[in-house]
């Protein structure tokens, strides 16, 4: 049914290149949805072009084939995801793109979701039109890591973002952190924190920082929503991630007294979510599948040096995002994790891989995977 990947051309390939380029610039708005982007052209002549804004919103192939028109006829469609071919929230793009008489589909890759999963691709087919599918799919899939994460893993994508000195400090030996790295290294934090589905961050940073954790810098379509681990329900209810109300707050908790936590379901944009308990504290992989199964696909734990060792010992982190500056804090800062002691050599080899490093400013952002 499906072409393999050597067998498309170099403008099958500009046209995918163009598709995923359009696709990103969902990035910051189509959560819980994937980002998808579509190019119909003839030859080397883009007819209509699209992508997905916000979930609820019309679909990429919608957007291309409206700017295309009559144009659309007998034109071959780049998607960067296999074509829906259930009636959600909007009709089904398979159908849309039989309709308008598209005579080929090229998709980056199937549709992990069950609802989908192939059964786009077979629909086109069926209805006459030259299907193939692969074409830059590890793009297509890096695009997307957080939908897929959720769906294939049932646990998002989690990137812990840290920053710290030239000697590894995170903040001085008073506890004091704001602020280690310059101006653009933080409205970079900002760029990561709007691709983001959610901010997780431990009740000692709200008590010793009171964050707002919210995308400040620019404006955007939907705001990351705020997640607290608070096991014993201490988040100040002045606080920013209480009062401040740009983005939705879920606390999650042990507490389960009524009494306890009335105060914090009466404010609109607050939810307080029951977690679940392993030596005394919040079970972290069993919250992950509880945010997965609300949605979130990509989430970025923004925290204290405890939070993140735990986060870091339970291997559950799928990237480390450092900013290093290139100040120095000396013997009594306090380091980037908390790790129970384990012995080790020198030579052991280590699991976290470099992926790039950028100097932004002053700063360097480092990034580095599993």
């Amino acid at each position: 049914m499906h072409k393999h990947a050597d067998t498309f051309g170099e403008l099958d390939s500009q046209m995918m290149y163009r598709a995923l380029v359009l696709a990103r610039q969902g990035r910051f708005s189509t959560s819980p949805n994937p980002r998808v982007g579509c190019v119909l052209a003839k030859g080397s002549q883009i007819v209509g072009e699209g992508f997905h804004i916000m979930a609820g919103g019309p679909h990429a192939e919608v957007h291309a084939l409206r700017q295309a028109g009559s144009l659309a006829q007998g034109s071959a469609a780049y998607v960067t995801l296999e074509p829906c071919s259930h009636y959600g929230r909007t009709p089904p793009c398979a159908q849309s793109l039989i309709e308008a008489g598209v005579s080929r589909v090229v998709a980056a890759m199937r549709d992990p979701n069950p609802l989908v999963g192939g059964k786009g691709l077979e629909m086109l087919q069926k209805a006459g039109i030259a299907v193939s599918c692969g074409l830059l799919e590890n793009e297509a899939r890096e695009l997307n890591r957080g939908f897929l994460s959720r769906i294939e893993r049932a646990r998002p994508f989690v990137r812990l973002k840290c920053a710290a000195s030239l000697d590894g400090k995170t903040a001085l030996a008073n506890g004091q952190s704001q602020w280690i790295t310059g101006e653009q290294a933080r409205a970079d934090v900002q760029i990561l924190r709007a691709e983001s589905c959610a901010v997780i961050t431990g009740i000692g940073t709200v008590l010793a920082d009171n964050p707002q954790l919210n995308v400040r810098d620019f404006p955007t379509l939907r705001q990351p929503t705020r997640i607290v681990l608070d096991s014993r329900l201490q988040t100040p209810l002045n606080s920013n991630l209480i009062q401040n109300g740009t983005a939705p707050t879920i606390i999650a908790t042990l507490v389960t007294e009524t009494e306890k936590l009335q105060p914090y379901l009466h404010h609109p944009h607050v939810s307080v979510i029951a977690a679940n308990e392993k030596n005394g504290r919040i079970d972290l992989p069993k919250l992950l599948g509880k945010l997965a199964d609300l949605g979130f696909g990509e989430v970025m734990v923004e925290a204290g040096a405890t939070l993140a060792g735990a986060f870091l010992e339970e291997e559950l982190l799928d990237e480390i995002v450092v900013y290093q500056s290139p100040k120095i804090l000396g013997g009594a800062g306090r380091g980037l994790f908390i790790l129970s002691e384990r012995p080790q050599v020198l030579t052991q080899k280590s699991n976290w891989q470099t992926i790039g490093v950028t100097t932004i400013g002053c700063d360097i952002r480092w990034i580095l995977r599993q």
